[in-house]
């Protein structure tokens, strides 16, 4: 009997402790859901690659998702685009200047390699602007829209190559102005042939200010120049250029602060609706495909292989020239702007043939703006602390063309409105400048500084 009940007491206390286990085991359950650990375990990669990496004993797993957050960000950055395919054209350029030093074949190579590192840069940039938010995010484009003309032209002023650093600023706004609106506008309205697309006219009204702006600032040491008026011959010029250049980069500075601060969208034509407005709002709320140190990461290499392949493509300049047989303002004024135009040429037609043709706009008239208003005054203000005498003299003949394709451009943006037969004739325009560039030579230096 006392065995008995030994054995109940047993038993009853065999249950009362897999009773406690039980609701000791549920109750870890319970505090595990919101655990730091079980939290880590149910995030995807992309959620850790967010918040961090996990702690305590998730460590080791860790190292395997940053390497699947590299790889992705390579996969996302380097393969996602057919452009990306001209990459190997960069390392090939050292490789040639080294075992040969053919500056034709050196300057061809380094030309292509440019293309797809520039496009590149503008997709960084984009993606950055996306965590920054708009105004940090203008400021960016606005450093960054335009920095492989920039680096190409500070390597050239900086082995005093001015002509080169001149022509190759200009070529980069006629092409844009000319060849990318055009093919936006011929583009956009092939698809759209039914129908008269339409942009906003208050934006291309201020941009055009802004260019003739930038026209009046380059037109007034030239016939300083060549009216031989000066008060201080050879130094009242660059003291001209050097003021204009600071007044110009003040009114560049407040057009920013305009279009970041006074328009929650400049491209939105005004006439739309409130659920078109609406629309276009959802359309730009876009995700970023990359993280905001991945985008920092990869500015910062694409700017420093950009550089890298400059100083070839610039040492080149002179000797490609004398290969090709080709005046070196057709180099400077035509195939340079190719390298940082690219990117700008291809989006202006995607966005046109989307018929956003203010967005194409935004960004052909809108990089014209940028490097005349800002860019070309950059350049004098850097070689000025470097010791360069870059000035706004442009020359006649280069600033007649500038001053003349201002006028044309202008009076196409006066109606707001654009088709096919529009973008044809500012593509033949383009053609007519570059074969007026091809059979124009350029006045040596020591021309240019006689006394009269």
């Amino acid at each position: 009997m006392d065995q008995k009940l030994q054995m109940a007491g047993t038993q009853s206390q065999l249950e009362m402790g897999s009773l406690a286990v039980n609701v000791s085991l549920h109750e870890f359950e319970d505090e595990s859901l919101f655990s730091p650990e079980s939290v880590i375990q149910k995030m995807q990669p992309g959620h850790i690659s967010e918040y961090g990496s996990a702690p305590g004993g998730f460590q080791p797993g860790g190292s395997k998702m940053g390497k699947n957050v590299v790889y992705k960000s390579i996969k996302t950055v380097v393969f996602s685009n057919k452009l990306n395919l001209l990459i190997p054209f960069g390392p090939l350029t050292i490789l040639v200047h080294i075992l040969t030093g053919h500056n034709g074949l050196v300057f061809l190579l380094s030309l292509l390699g440019i293309i797809p590192l520039a496009e590149r840069l503008g997709y960084a940039t984009e993606q950055l602007a996306m965590y920054t938010g708009p105004t940090v995010g203008g400021l960016l484009n606005a450093t960054f829209g335009n920095a492989t003309e920039l680096i190409i032209a500070i390597y050239a002023l900086r082995n005093g190559m001015i002509r080169v650093v001149q022509l190759s600023l200009l070529g980069s706004i006629l092409s844009n102005m000319l060849l990318v609106l055009g093919c936006a506008f011929f583009c956009g309205g092939l698809v759209f042939y039914r129908k008269e697309q339409v942009f906003n006219k208050a934006s291309a009204t201020v941009n055009s200010g802004l260019l003739l702006m930038a026209v009046m600032g380059l037109l007034f040491p030239a016939v300083l120049h060549f009216t031989h008026t000066e008060v201080h011959y050879g130094k009242s010029e660059l003291a001209l250029s050097r003021f204009s250049s600071c007044i110009m980069l003040g009114v560049y500075a407040a057009y920013l602060f305009f279009q970041l601060k006074s328009r929650k969208d400049p491209y939105i034509p005004l006439s739309e609706d409130e659920s078109q407005h609406g629309e276009n709002e959802d359309d730009n709320d876009e995700i970023p495909e990359i993280g905001k140190w991945e985008s920092v990461i990869w500015l910062l290499i694409m700017t420093a292989w950009i550089s890298i392949l400059s100083e070839y493509l610039v040492n080149a300049i002179e000797g490609t020239s004398r290969a090709w047989n080709i005046p070196i303002s057709f180099i400077g004024v035509i195939l340079l702007p190719i390298v940082g135009n690219a990117a700008e040429h291809a989006g202006a037609i995607m966005f046109a043939m989307k018929d956003k043709l203010d967005i194409s706009l935004g960004v052909a008239i809108g990089s014209s703006t940028q490097i005349s208003m800002f860019g070309i005054p950059f350049c004098v203000v850097v070689g000025w602390i470097m010791g360069k005498p870059m000035d706004l003299n442009f020359q006649l003949f280069e600033t007649a063309t500038l001053f003349i394709t201002v006028i044309v451009v202008a009076f196409f943006l006066q109606e707001g409105s654009s088709n096919y037969f529009k973008g044809l004739m500012l593509i033949l325009c383009y053609i007519i400048v570059a074969a007026s560039f091809f059979v124009h030579e350029d006045l040596p230096p020591e021309d240019k500084s006689s006394t009269p």
